[in-house]
């Protein structure tokens, strides 16, 4: 055997655990960073945390799912 073989297919995520973890990550950085954002907003009063924990939550994860799976 070469050393320069092609990978096999199997080498990389299936499209199964792809349509499993892109909604995971999204779902995932919602829950953490929208939680945080209320945590700040229920320790200070000011409302905008939580909007703002939302946004950099899904932000986060999209990232995530283009370096996982996009590259």
């Amino acid at each position: 055997m070469s050393e320069h073989e092609a990978p096999s297919r199997g080498a990389g995520p299936s499209f199964a655990d792809a349509m499993w973890s892109v909604p995971s990550y999204i779902l995932s950085g919602m829950v953490i960073w929208g939680g945080a954002g209320w945590l700040l907003t229920s320790l200070t009063g000011w409302e905008l945390f939580k909007p703002v924990g939302l946004v950099i939550g899904v932000v986060l994860a999209v990232y995530l799912v283009y370096v996982k799976y996009g590259r």
